[in-house]
């Protein structure tokens, strides 16, 4: 008499599909009117081609060049407004 195989242990009849790689999500990157921060939200495109492990790369080069165009605009030439007492 033959036992019957649990479906956990059987054989799947399909093999799992291979993975698809890396996909695009789609994100829609608006454009803030300042250089530094455009060209850094625009590396945020490459993403879309790398494989999970490459983002935080991607993600950390992204968030330097915001740094560096926010610290650009505290860095203003001239007298502050309460630098120009007398």
């Amino acid at each position: 008499m033959s036992e019957e195989v649990p479906a956990a242990v059987r054989e799947p009849d399909e093999a799992p599909a291979e993975p698809s790689g890396p996909a695009a999500l789609g994100v829609v990157r608006t454009p803030t009117g300042h250089p530094g921060a455009d060209a850094a939200l625009e590396r945020l495109a490459d993403v879309d081609h790398l494989p999970a492990d490459g983002h935080v790369e991607v993600y950390e080069d992204v968030h330097r060049g915001l740094r560096s165009a926010l610290t650009a605009l505290d860095a203003t030439e001239g007298p502050r407004p309460h630098e120009n007492r007398s």
